[in-house]
């Protein structure tokens, strides 16, 4: 189901709690929202179609990935400086992002996985996990 994008720093800033098998149809209707605005957008946080969960999906090229509990394993010593935007906030702000990271989560089945990225990927994937820790930019 297609999910109202929430625009609510309060909430916003709130630190994800855990996410398990029985928030599937979370990560679903995150992915849904995600296609649905796919033109303005290339990844999504819980917590931004307002549920409190940490999962996250992500457009990697064509395929949508969903990681619940997403955690960084390990990153680059590298960083560089840019400017982002979020569907849940005005305008573009600068941050910083580590060029190559590593990343376990869980799909949607619940299988583990271990995955490096870099790139518009990497950055991605730490903009969305920076909602989850309740941090915007």
């Amino acid at each position: 189901m297609v999910r109202e994008i929430i625009k609510d720093t309060f909430i916003l800033m709130k630190k994800s709690e855990r996410a398990g098998k029985e928030d599937i149809q979370i990560a679903r209707d995150l992915l849904d929202t995600l296609n649905a605005n796919k033109e303005r957008c290339v990844g999504l946080a819980a917590n931004m179609i307002g549920e409190n969960k940490n999962i996250i999906a992500v457009q990697m090229g064509m395929i949508p990935v969903v990681m619940i509990e997403p955690k960084i394993v390990w990153h680059s010593s590298g960083s560089y400086e840019t400017e982002e935007g979020c569907l849940s906030l005005e305008g573009v702000r600068k941050t910083r992002r580590w060029n190559e990271i590593e990343v376990e989560y869980y799909d949607m089945v619940m299988k583990k996985h271990k995955n490096s990225y870099k790139g518009l990927i990497a950055q991605i994937i730490q903009h969305e996990m920076d909602h989850c820790n309740g941090i915007i930019i």
